[in-house]
C-alpha cells in the first residue's frame, strides 16, 4: 500500500466522520468565538487606557448618560453591539439539523388498524 493509498483512505475516513451537524456546530463555534475575541480586543484595553489608573477628579469626569465615560464605550456599548449579535446569530445565522434517533428511543407509530377497531368496538 503506498502513501498516496492511505492518504486517500484518510482523507476518505475523515470526510465521511464530518456529518452536517459538525460542520454546522463548527462554523457557528468559529464565528462565536470571533465575535468574543473581538469584544475582549476591544473592552480590555479601552476600559485600561481611559479608566484604570487615572485620578478620579469628580469636576473633570466626563460622563455619558451619568456613567462615566469609559465605562460607557467599554462595556456597555460592547455589551449592546453582543446582544444584537447574538439575537442575529440566534435568528438568522444557526441552522436546524437532524439528529435523528437514538437506538434506546422507541418510534411511536399508529397501532395497527386490527387494534384500532378492536379497542373502538370495545368501548
Amino acid at each position: 500500500m503506498s502513501s498516496h493509498d492511505t492518504a486517500a483512505t484518510t482523507s476518505t475516513t475523515t470526510a465521511l466522520r464530518h456529518t452536517r451537524v459538525f460542520l454546522n456546530s463548527r462554523r457557528e463555534a468559529i464565528v462565536i468565538f470571533g465575535a468574543w475575541f473581538v469584544a475582549m480586543c476591544w473592552s480590555v484595553p479601552y476600559c485600561y487606557i481611559n479608566g484604570y489608573g487615572h485620578q478620579v477628579d469628580p469636576e473633570t469626569l466626563s460622563t455619558t448618560m451619568g456613567i462615566p465615560s469609559w465605562l460607557f464605550g467599554g462595556i456597555l456599548l460592547p455589551w449592546i453591539a453582543a446582544d444584537v449579535f447574538t439575537t442575529w446569530i440566534c435568528f438568522f445565522f444557526m441552522k436546524d439539523d437532524e439528529l435523528g434517533t437514538a437506538g434506546d428511543e422507541e418510534t411511536h407509530t399508529d397501532p395497527p388498524a386490527e387494534v384500532a377497531a378492536a379497542e373502538g368496538g370495545a368501548a
